[in-house]
């Protein structure tokens, strides 16, 4: 715990940061995004006293390659990293000579911590450690079960389980105790033990992602919703319990009005059958998307579009909401800059496809985004001002559109529903031919 006041905490050189990552999120399993079955409250509180963007994207629909762009600000292509990677300890993933934003601010003197889900490779140089991570407790793969911390998913049969929960470098059991919990608590620790210096601190929760775990005391507050939107409706409550956590730790420590606190998700909803833990064969709809068409998987809104809170007090409003385009590559220029980090100070070897939206957030600049594109699998998207165009659509992992290329007015059909590809020929050419250039240009 610091000796030093609040008032000297607050001289410091440089604002701490805060980036809270959950992990199949829906845009509308938020109060503050029109959630009315569930309480989250101190997000909530956050949205209040920050900026609220309605249209933020992840760079990818699935876990890996939207990490890799957020803690890099470059699209997942070009960092290597363009599918949900594995979990044997074998598994390569992020090249730990790409400049990540920890590294960046681990050179600028600050103290970097992760708290929770990694998932960008499993060997020794990929690990977190080897990114300019200072300290690291949680998981390297894609989920565990959030008591025994064992990784089954994906290991042949399920006969070769593997425990997966770190200390650094070292192993560490913590059988029957709640991951989320585990994961605020090492979070709160960090903040209390570096408020004298400048940090960054990184939770990327594992919730709600499969597999379907909660405690009982949060799964009594939510007794009357369906059995399946009850545990997703819990295992939120959680991570909404432990962002209150750590924002009571940033104001005890005088830190809260010095902090940059950003909240986002990886990618949409899952749909996945896997998430009933019975055996059933049916789509999983207990994450919503707010009314956007598709799930994780989906390069439709609903697989992308992301819930995005960011607060700070010294210079963002409060209470603003922005609806203009922006990605989850931005937020590390975003971060510099906010920082007064000037990326031309950074040396060669740095660069972002990412832009810097704190006059946008501010509301004292447009955005910087002409058109935001995506590539996954066999789909690509590019959106421009309201057109959004989509090839080989999906709406999950296992749903394929029988339509090559899917074509939508956003200002008119916000949803997605409605295919105005044959109305509009040229649209369709001139789009198709920038995302296949963009595409082409940096596949090689």
């Amino acid at each position: 715990m610091s000796s030093a006041s609040p008032a000297d905490r607050r001289s410091r050189r440089r604002p701490n940061v805060v980036i809270v990552y959950t992990d199949d999120l829906g845009y509308g399993d938020l109060g503050c995004y029109g959630a009315d079955d569930l309480a989250t409250p101190h997000l909530d509180a956050l949205a209040e006293r920050g900026v609220r963007a309605t249209s933020w994207y992840s760079n990818a629909p699935v876990c890996s390659p939207s990490r890799a762009a957020l803690l890099t600000g470059r699209h997942p292509i070009n960092t290597g990293v363009t599918h949900i990677l594995g979990g044997r300890r074998s598994t390569p993933g992020l090249s730990n000579d790409q400049p990540t934003l920890m590294s960046i601010l681990a050179e600028q003197g600050y103290h970097t911590g992760i708290f929770g889900k990694w998932h960008l490779g499993l060997t020794p140089d990929c690990r977190p450690r080897s990114h300019g991570f200072e300290e690291f407790f949680g998981f390297l793969a894609g989920c565990v079960d959030y008591y025994s911390h064992i990784f089954y998913w994906g290991q042949g049969d399920g006969t070769d389980p593997l425990h997966d929960l770190w200390e650094n470098e070292t192993e560490v059991w913590h059988n029957g105790e709640y991951l989320t919990e585990l994961i605020t608590d090492r979070a709160v620790d960090f903040i209390e033990r570096h408020a004298d210096q400048p940090f960054f601190c990184y939770l990327p929760y594992n919730a709600p992602h499969y597999p379907m775990h909660a405690p009982q005391h949060y799964l009594d507050r939510f007794a009357d919703l369906p059995a399946d939107r009850r545990i997703m409706a819990a295992m939120i409550a959680a991570v909404d319990d432990g962002v209150g956590r750590v924002v009571e730790t940033l104001r005890e420590q005088g830190l809260l009005d010095d902090t940059v606190i950003i909240f986002s998700s990886d990618n949409g909803p899952s749909a996945e059958s896997r998430n009933w833990l019975d055996g059933n064969d049916q789509p999983w709809r207990a994450g919503t998307t707010g009314g956007y068409r598709g799930y994780k998987g989906s390069l439709f809104d609903g697989g992308i579009r992301e819930p995005f809170l960011i607060s700070y007090p010294a210079a963002l409003p409060a209470g603003r909401v922005v609806d203009a385009p922006a990605q989850m590559s931005d937020v590390v220029p975003t971060v510099l800059s906010l920082l007064g980090i000037e990326t031309t100070d950074l040396g060669p070897g740095i660069d972002f496809d990412g832009r810097d939206v704190s006059g946008l957030l501010a509301g004292t600049a447009e955005s910087p985004h002409q058109q935001l594109v995506w590539s996954q699998d066999n789909q690509l998207a590019i959106r421009e001002g309201d057109w959004k165009l989509i090839t080989n659509p999906c709406l999950d992992f296992d749903r394929v559109l029988p339509d090559p290329v899917w074509l939508s007015d956003l200002a008119d059909d916000p949803y997605e529903q409605t295919n105005l590809a044959d109305d509009h020929p040229e649209t369709v050419r001139r789009l198709l031919a920038d995302v296949s250039n963009w595409h082409s240009s940096i596949t090689g």
